[in-house]
């Protein structure tokens, strides 16, 4: 009789994160929040959350909403005006057409840091988070600290998001950088 080992995994599939780019707000209900910005400019409003292991980002010009939500355990999400997912391995950029006089373009990028590497990281980015003056949400679990981040910048017709989720366990970070921005 043969015996069947169990695949190793690194994590279940359900805590890969994913970043999902939707063409329609989703409400705030859906998810854990932690941190919360709103941001105003030049006609346009970006409203950026902190949530259990990621972010969401809503993006508003005239009645157009593009939303990005990168984290784990997404799978109680809608469908419904999805435009696009992509798991969080790697490095992987994205581009989509513009929607109603807005582009979008992200890239993001994942690590697995040594213990040493993890914690030197993790304080430069405590800095840089209050340096910036940028929304943070700190937490702790039996594996160790936590953080996460996010830094926005705001230019005429752009709204840039650097995001940056550090998880103690395998000392995971990932880091994205996004863009919206308004075409004619």
């Amino acid at each position: 009789m043969a015996t069947i080992n169990p695949v190793n995994k690194i994590s279940p599939l359900n805590e890969i994160p994913k970043m999902i780019l939707y063409r329609r707000p989703l409400h705030p209900e859906m998810f854990k929040l932690h941190a919360r910005r709103m941001d105003r400019h030049n006609g346009y409003e970006a409203e950026s959350w902190l949530v259990e292991g990621g972010h969401v980002v809503r993006f508003q010009f005239g009645n157009t909403n593009l939303l990005e939500v990168c984290m784990e355990n997404c799978d109680h999400l809608p469908e419904a005006g999805m435009l696009h997912a992509l798991p969080c391995v790697g490095e992987r950029d994205y581009e989509h057409d513009p929607i109603g006089g807005i582009g979008y373009i992200s890239s993001l990028q994942t690590e697995n840091l040594s213990e040493n590497l993890y914690a030197a990281t993790y304080r430069e980015m405590c800095d840089f988070a209050q340096e910036a003056e940028a929304i943070h949400w700190m937490w702790d679990t039996a594996q160790g600290k936590n953080l996460s981040v996010i830094d926005v910048q705001k230019y005429r017709n752009e709204f840039h998001i650097q995001s940056y989720h550090l998880t103690a366990k395998n000392g995971n970070v990932l880091r994205t950088q996004t863009v919206f921005e308004l075409v004619k």
